[in-house]
């Protein structure tokens, strides 16, 4: 079977398979009918709390809340998006939108507020924007949307937000995750994401209405009509960000550049999975004439994002091969070899590049067709292939290395122009990111911000930064990392680029970015797929003006810069089938599936933060390992630290880091060293352990610090977010 029609059976099946599942009296009793163009009121009783199980979804959102890395994400009824069963639903948004605008009105008073609603191509997307901006406009609240409602990137959202001084926002988007997920991003006014703490702010006023709910005067719920006029369809935001771009991203060198490698043959796919960045980049690359350079793969708005990361597997407990979601994350090489790039690319030249970026358009992963005798070369640098045929290979650079070449990209253009000694230098990543980032930076000269996994926790230290030296520009700004080592940045620093391990990035600019009312900051708040995609543009034209391979360039930035930390190994244990159609199985599978990932988590945790608070050492923390793992060598560990949301394990020439997932029932495991055999041996070892607590363990680490873990990381998390803020 050829995978179109492949393809085709998986998404009949999949929707089969929901509609299996979903009771008639679901079916047929829809919560709120958006058909209705006028005015809609809804009152929500006692009995209704009962029957939705409000106080047992309140008590799961709460729980997503306090850890959630990018909205509170959860699985959707896909053709039914009011079945209650789900964690996502329309009545669970509209509490969550109710809410907030609680929390807004309370702080801003008087003022009228503006927010941006707008979504990327999920189910659902456009019926969840419509119901945010009802009950919004409902609430004397200026919600704006894209021209046509369209698609938006969130980065855009976020950009606007900034721009023109809104209020905050709202993005329906669950990122690269399954299908079936969904989720709303919460957007504060400066387009940042929001802290788990105010998150919390949210759901405790939720709580306040479930309760007036429970009374005999219920709670009402209203929607404004379709048409209410503060509702506007206002914005696309291309000339705004092609201008910003213009400023700090690319130079009319670079356009020059781009359409001189176009005019002698380069051609760059974009994969624009899902479709939502399409539009959008479309009319960018047209604005800065460069459009020629690209072809497009699946620019279709599809929710099922065309089939990636769709397959099928075995199910242990039917013993037959069922529908499976594997994401659609390309940093995956299993979510790749779902996405047929052997026949896209067959004919296409050496040196071919494609660009793959996420349905919200947040994330960038890079590809390039090469010739098979650069495998040996590959394997050695630790990149990942696929076979095209017995001449070509597609390489996909993961982001530790596609993003390494970026920022040596955009360091060489700023010494090309002289500006390079304009400012002190610094890059933010998170602390599982590979740390050859980090050889890099000091061989460079530049300082080095690690940071807890999460956007959030980058924008929130870019805030940190931007405080101090407006509060007095002549201070050298000194910042505390998630390691508790003080990085003086100097005075007025600059951003080389920002970013994490899992493909979001941002680069700074030279000058502040201000918005309409006068506010400033080195750089955008959200990590930005078109941003990235301008830059590897520019990239790719020296490239193929040089005849250069990207596997070239990285071997040469390895060489220039002595960096040892070659290898970047990552790993994710996953305790359930996200693809379970029964929401009764699938919550309770996720929540067995979280203990199992607790149990492990709070393993590590434990002696992470044992030696933190010093009651025990690394000697005695090394002999709990040694213990259990009997063939591995923890002779050259030197310190095991929390991280602010797990434990790293810092050897002499390689690092290991555990962590929980903050959205689902995974746990995420990373390596990085010089040796690839062992970065593999120790990541799969440490992440597939039980969590079990041997006796020396539980001798050593006292029974009463281990029950307060949770409490103790949260409390070092919040002390570490907050200071400098």
């Amino acid at each position: 079977m050829n995978r179109k029609k492949e393809i085709e059976e998986l998404k009949k099946e999949f929707h089969e398979l929901v509609e299996r599942f979903t009771p008639s009296e679901i079916k047929n009793n829809p919560v709120i009918d958006l058909n209705n163009k006028n005015e809609i009121k809804l009152s929500i009783t006692n009995e209704l709390v009962k029957k939705w199980g409000l106080e047992k979804w309140l008590a799961n959102y709460r729980k997503e809340a306090l850890v959630s890395t990018g909205g509170i994400r959860g699985p959707q009824n896909i053709l039914y998006f009011w079945d209650y069963r789900f964690p996502l639903n329309e009545v669970g948004v509209a509490l969550a939108t109710l809410a907030k605008a609680s929390v807004l009105k309370n702080k801003l008073k008087e003022k009228t507020i503006h927010k941006i609603a707008s979504g990327e191509v999920r189910y659902n997307t456009k019926k969840y924007v419509e119901l945010i901006s009802r009950i919004q406009a409902a609430l004397g609240i200026h919600t704006h949307l894209p021209f046509n409602q369209a698609t938006t990137p969130v980065w855009m959202v976020s950009f606007l937000i900034f721009l023109f001084d809104y209020d905050g926002g709202e993005y329906v988007t669950s990122s690269h995750a399954v299908s079936s997920k969904t989720a709303t991003k919460d957007l504060d006014n400066q387009g940042t994401q929001f802290l788990p703490e105010e998150s919390i702010m949210f759901v405790d006023e939720i709580e306040k209405i479930i309760k007036k709910a429970k009374t005999p005067e219920g709670y009402k719920i209203n929607l404004s009509a379709k048409d209410d006029p503060l509702i506007t369809e206002d914005f696309d935001g291309i000339n705004l960000y092609v201008n910003y771009l213009r400023g700090n991203v690319i130079t009319e060198n670079d356009i020059k550049l781009i359409r001189e490698a176009t005019r002698n043959g380069m051609k760059i796919t974009f994969d624009v999975v899902g479709g939502c960045i399409y539009n959008t980049m479309l009319q960018i690359f047209q604005s800065l004439n460069i459009k020629e350079a690209f072809e497009w793969n699946n620019k279709e708005e599809d929710p099922f994002f065309h089939g990636i990361g769709k397959t099928r597997r075995l199910n242990p407990e039917t013993n037959k091969m069922e529908f499976f979601d594997l994401s659609c994350d390309p940093c995956l090489p299993e979510v790749v070899e779902t996405m047929g790039y052997e026949e896209l690319l067959k004919n296409k030249p050496i040196g071919h590049l494609v660009m793959i970026t996420d349905p919200d358009a947040d994330r960038l992963v890079i590809g390039q067709v090469e010739p098979v005798n650069r495998i040996k070369k590959l394997e050695d640098l630790g990149v990942y292939y696929l076979k095209i045929d017995e001449n070509k290979i597609f390489t996909v650079y993961h982001p530790v290395y596609s993003f390494l070449m970026t920022m040596d990209f955009r360091m060489k253009r700023l010494k090309e122009k002289n500006q390079w000694n304009n400012h002190p230098r610094f890059i933010i990543k998170t602390a599982p990111s590979s740390y050859a980032w980090d050889e890099w930076a000091l061989t460079n000269g530049i300082k080095i911000i690690n940071t807890p996994v999460g956007w959030k926790e980058i924008s929130t230290t870019l805030k940190k930064i931007e405080k101090q030296f407006k509060e007095n520009s002549t201070k050298e700004v000194i910042i505390k990392d998630i390691f508790g080592n003080e990085i003086n940045i100097g005075k007025e620093p600059r951003l080389v680029f920002a970013g994490e391990e899992s493909g979001g990035m941002i680069t700074g600019s030279e000058d502040l970015f201000t918005s309409k009312g006068g506010r400033t900051a080195i750089t955008m708040r959200e990590k930005s797929a078109g941003e990235a995609s301008v830059i590897v543009t520019s990239l790719s034209a020296r490239l193929f003006n040089k005849k250069q391979l990207l596997s070239e360039y990285l071997e040469e930035i390895f060489n220039e810069n002595k960096i040892i930390y070659k290898y970047f190994v990552r790993g994710d244990v996953i305790y359930y089938n996200e693809s379970e159609p029964d929401p009764e199985k699938l919550l309770k599978s996720k929540a067995t599936g979280e203990i199992l990932r607790d149990n492990i988590d709070k393993f590590y945790l434990g002696l992470s933060l044992g030696i933190r608070e010093k009651l025990i050492d690394i000697k005695q923390a090394k002999s709990i390992l040694s213990e259990i793992f009997t063939d591995l060598d923890f002779s050259d560990l030197e310190d095991i630290v929390f991280v602010g949301d797990g434990t790293y394990f810092k050897f002499k020439d390689m690092f290991v880091e555990i962590r929980k997932s903050g959205t689902d029932a995974k746990l995420r495991a990373y390596a990085c060293g010089c040796d690839k055999k062992k970065c593999e041996m120790f990541l799969d070892k440490l992440m597939n352990y039980s969590g079990k607590l041997t006796e020396r363990y539980k001798k050593l680490v006292d029974p009463s610090f281990f029950d307060n873990l949770y409490n103790l990381s949260r409390k070092i998390y919040l002390d570490y977010i907050h200071e400098g803020l």
